[in-house]
C-alpha cells in the first residue's frame, strides 16, 4: 500500500508538472506573439525555457532544499538525464516520425529548416556540455564557479543572437493556440498573459517538489538508485512537454519551431541547469552520470557533422541516435549503476 501511495505521489506530480508546464508554456508564447518577438526565438528560447523549467526546477529544490545524497542525486539525474533524453530519444523520434507523416502523406520526409539556426544551437549546447564535463575531472571549486560564470554569460550571449536575429515566413498556416486564461480574447492583455504565467511557474514548482519527495521514497522502498530513476524517468515525464510540442509542430510543417523547441531546450539544459549543479554541488559525478554525458555529446557531435558535411539532415542518419540511448537504457537495467 505505502509504495502504491508513493506512485500516486508519482503520478500526481508528473501531471502537475504538466499542467504548471502548458499553462506556462501557452503563456509564453502570446507574450512572443504580443512583443512581435520572431519565430526562431519563440521556439528555441521562450517556448523552450518553458518546457524546461520542470527539469530546472527539480534540480534546484533537490540541491538547495533537499537533505541528503538521495536527493542530491535526484538533482544531478535531473540536469543530465533531460540533454541525455533529448540528444538520444526526442531528436531521433522526430527523425522517425518526419518518416512516418511523409508515408502518410501528411508532408515530404524532409526538414525545412534554418540550419545556420540550428548549427549556432547545436555549437552552444556542445561547448557547453564539454565545459561541464571538463569540470567533473577536475574538483577545482575555484573552475567550477568560474565555469558556471562562463555558462550563464553564454546563454545571455545566446539569447542576444536569437532575439536580434531576422525572422522568417513560417509554412505552416496555423494561428497560436488561444490563450489558455482568456480563450475568447484575440489579443489578450499583458496581466492575463502574466496572470497565466504565475500560475504556471506555481503549478511546476509545487509539482517538482511531489516529484522530488516521490521519487526519494520510491527508490527507498524499492531500493532503486535515486540517480538512475531520475536519469531515466524524471526527463521522461519531463519532457513530455518539448516531445508533444514538437511532435504537433511537425506534423502542422512548422520545422523551425518543432527542431527550435528541442535544440534551444539543450541549449538551455546545457547552461542555466548545469550551472545550478556546479553552483551548488561537489560535481562528483560518478560513471553512471559522466556516461549520459558523453553520450549527449557523441549525439549532438554526429548530427552538427552530418549538417556540416552535408547541410541538412537525413532522417534515417539522425534516427540512429536512438541506439545510443537503448543501448545505456539496456545497460542499466542488466547491470545497474
Amino acid at each position: 500500500m505505502t509504495v502504491l501511495l508513493y506512485v500516486g505521489m508519482f503520478v500526481a506530480s508528473v501531471v502537475i508538472t504538466l499542467a504548471g508546464c502548458h499553462l506556462f508554456t501557452n503563456g509564453i508564447e502570446w507574450l512572443g506573439k504580443r512583443l512581435n518577438i520572431s519565430e526562431g526565438a519563440v521556439g528555441s528560447v521562450f517556448a523552450a525555457v518553458g518546457t524546461t523549467l520542470p527539469e530546472t526546477s527539480i534540480p534546484i529544490i533537490a540541491i538547495f532544499f533537499g537533505a541528503g545524497r538521495e536527493q542530491m542525486e535526484v538533482g544531478l539525474g535531473a540536469i543530465l538525464g533531460a540533454p541525455f533524453m533529448l540528444s538520444t530519444l526526442v531528436l531521433p523520434i522526430l527523425a522517425l516520425l518526419l518518416v512516418l507523416y511523409a508515408k502518410l502523406g501528411k508532408r515530404t520526409a524532409t526538414f525545412k529548416l534554418n540550419y545556420s539556426e540550428v548549427r549556432v544551437d547545436i555549437s552552444f549546447f556542445l561547448v557547453s556540455y564539454v565545459l561541464a564535463l571538463t569540470c567533473a575531472m577536475i574538483p577545482s571549486r575555484v573552475l567550477h564557479v568560474a565555469v558556471a560564470a562562463v555558462l550563464l554569460a553564454m546563454y545571455v550571449y545566446y539569447m542576444k543572437l536569437k532575439f536580434s536575429a531576422e525572422d522568417e515566413e513560417s509554412e505552416g498556416g496555423d494561428e497560436l493556440e488561444p490563450l489558455l486564461f482568456a480563450r475568447r480574447s484575440a489579443k489578450p492583455s499583458y496581466l492575463v498573459i502574466g496572470a497565466q504565467g504565475i500560475v504556471g511557474l506555481l503549478g511546476l514548482v509545487g509539482g517538482a517538489h511531489l516529484f522530488v519527495t516521490a521519487a526519494n521514497s520510491i527508490s527507498a522502498e524499492l531500493q532503486v538508485s535515486p540517480l538512475i530513476l531520475a536519469l531515466l524517468i524524471a526527463p521522461l515525464a519531463t519532457e513530455l512537454p518539448e516531445m508533444s510540442n514538437s511532435f504537433l509542430w511537425l506534423y502542422r510543417k512548422k520545422d523551425r519551431l518543432a527542431v527550435g523547441n528541442v535544440t534551444g531546450a539543450m541549449v538551455f539544459q546545457g547552461s542555466i541547469p548545469v550551472s545550478v549543479g556546479l553552483l551548488g554541488t561537489e560535481w562528483t559525478l560518478g560513471t553512471t552520470a559522466l556516461a549520459t554525458m558523453v553520450l549527449a555529446v557523441v549525439a549532438m557531435s554526429m548530427s552538427l557533422l552530418q549538417v556540416l558535411w552535408s547541410g541538412h539532415w537525413r532522417p534515417w542518419l539522425l534516427s540512429g541516435s536512438a541506439l545510443l540511448y537503448l543501448g545505456y537504457t539496456l545497460f542499466l537495467y542488466t547491470h545497474g549503476s
